[in-house]
This record gives structure tokens, C-alpha cells and sequence, in this order.
């Protein structure tokens, strides 16, 4: 379960995966983001649970997606994200529109096990124009004309994200992140980085038990100190604001993108 290195975590991840990634300040495997960009990938469906911002911006300026669903891309205070907006405006980005609470209710779909799962507060909006997957339907229990959105049930191949520490058992601390815990459930593999590997069993200790995610749902994990930066990581360290500043700038165009990714931050070294 333990890999050697951040580059060995990713290499399975194949074109064509639907990959989970969270909120910019839930836990984004930013060494991985640039291991994934560095082995070349590419073809990737991306899931933004149910927002993203700099990782999916560098992902989608890199090449690595072909399609994304989110309820919003921001950078930051910047703004909008300045690669997927100029991808989608060149036609090289499908982008699935898509809201907050869609996102979390078909995720939990799968981790019910059940193939589709109703949502009321899509009706009467612009979202549901293009998502021909979405079906509106009677209510099956109401006498009078009561209509429902039907979801489907979103599994992810994979979910990606950063966390404080797990434990040589293999179990996650991922502390209030409790969306996280969702990702894992509903992926077919859950791929983690972390600060350090510690020793002992999360679950034994009841100051970390609440906050653990247990191993059964982790596939792989990585060592990787400051694997999230320039975004934060729960109480261990905060997002470099100015360092986000700084991307949004030079993403604005794709000269500027190249020229913040040839500069981007080494990988972190293999785990012990």
C-alpha cells in the first residue's frame, strides 16, 4: 500500500479515468497534480467535488483532461480558472455543468449502492438544459403532480487527494473533511498523498478515530511533505496566497502557463 514515490502512486491512472479531486482547501494532492502532468498524462476525466481551482486549472492547461465536471473553477480570489476557461472557449474541454449538492448526492448514490438518486432543488434551473443524463420524473408516492430530478450514481475510477498522516495500517487521518471519506467510498481506487506515515493505529486512539478514514478504502499511499502546497493543508499550513496570485497571473496566457510549470515546485522525495 506504501509507494515508494509520488510517480509510482499515479502511474495507473489511465487516459480515460474519471478522477475525483476535491475543494482547493480540503486536501489537493498538488505533487501528485505535477506528477501526473510530468508522466505525461492525458485523456482524463476530471470530477470536482464539487469545486476545484489550481490543480484542475494546471491539469487541464497541461493537456492531461479532456473533460470536466464541476460546480465552479476558481483560483483563488482571482478569479475564474484561466486555462479550463480558455480550453472550453477553444473547444478542447467538454465541460459538464453541474451544481454542489448534485455532486454529493450521486456520489452517495454509490456509497449506498444504488444506481440513481433523487434531488428536488435542480428543478425550475438553467443546469438541467444540459444534462441530458438528469431525468425529471413523477413523483411516485405524491397524488398530485409533484416532479423529481433522478441522478445517476457517480463511481469515480479514482479519487486523488492529500491528507495530514496515515498510519502503517494504512488508515487516513483526514479530519473534518468528511467529503473526503465520500470520494473514497464511491471511487474504484483511492490514491493518497501525506505529510508523514506515523506509527500506531489511528482507530485506537479516540482523539483520531472520528477523523480516520479506514484502510479498506485506501488503495495506495504516498509520502509527500508540502505535498499540497501552495494550497493548505488543514492546521499544518496555510495557502500561499501570493503564490496563487502569481499563477493566475501568468495562466493567462499560455505562454505565461508554460513558463509557471517549467518553474513548478520539484516533486517531494520518496517515502521512507
Amino acid at each position: 500500500m506504501l509507494q515508494p514515490s509520488v510517480e509510482r502512486l499515479v502511474a495507473g491512472i489511465a487516459p480515460g479515468s474519471l478522477v475525483a479531486v476535491p475543494r482547493d482547501y480540503a486536501g489537493v494532492a498538488m505533487t501528485a497534480t505535477h506528477a501526473l502532468v510530468a508522466a505525461g498524462a492525458h485523456g482524463l476525466r476530471l470530477l470536482a467535488v464539487p469545486t476545484s481551482g489550481l490543480q484542475t486549472d494546471v491539469l487541464v492547461g497541461a493537456g492531461c483532461v479532456d473533460e470536466l465536471e464541476a460546480a465552479g473553477i476558481t483560483v483563488g480570489e482571482a478569479g475564474g480558472g484561466p486555462r479550463v476557461f480558455d480550453a472550453v472557449a477553444r473547444g478542447a474541454l467538454r465541460l459538464r455543468d453541474t451544481t454542489c449538492p448534485a455532486v454529493h448526492a450521486a456520489l452517495q448514490a454509490t456509497e449506498k449502492g444504488i444506481p440513481f438518486i433523487p434531488l428536488r432543488g435542480l428543478l425550475g434551473s438553467d443546469v438541467l438544459r444540459g444534462r441530458d443524463d438528469w431525468q425529471v420524473v413523477p413523483n411516485p408516492f405524491a397524488d398530485d403532480e409533484d416532479p423529481i430530478v433522478l441522478l445517476p450514481a457517480l463511481r469515480p475510477d479514482v479519487a486523488l487527494f492529500h491528507a495530514p498522516r496515515a498510519d502503517r495500517e494504512g488508515n487516513v487521518w483526514i479530519g473534518r473533511q468528511r467529503e473526503l471519506a465520500t470520494m473514497a467510498h464511491a471511487a474504484g481506487r483511492t490514491l493518497v498523498t501525506v505529510e508523514e506515515v506515523v506509527e500506531g493505529d489511528l482507530f485506537a486512539d479516540e482523539a483520531t478515530a472520528a477523523g480516520a478514514l479506514s484502510s479498506l478504502y485506501v488503495t495506495d499511499i504516498a509520502v509527500a511533505p508540502g505535498g499540497a502546497r501552495p494550497l493548505g493543508c488543514q492546521d499544518l499550513y496555510a495557502p500561499d496566497h501570493e503564490a496563487i496570485a502569481r499563477y493566475a497571473r501568468a495562466a493567462r496566457t499560455a505562454e505565461g502557463f508554460a513558463a509557471w510549470l517549467a518553474e513548478a515546485a520539484p516533486l517531494s522525495p520518496a517515502a521512507p
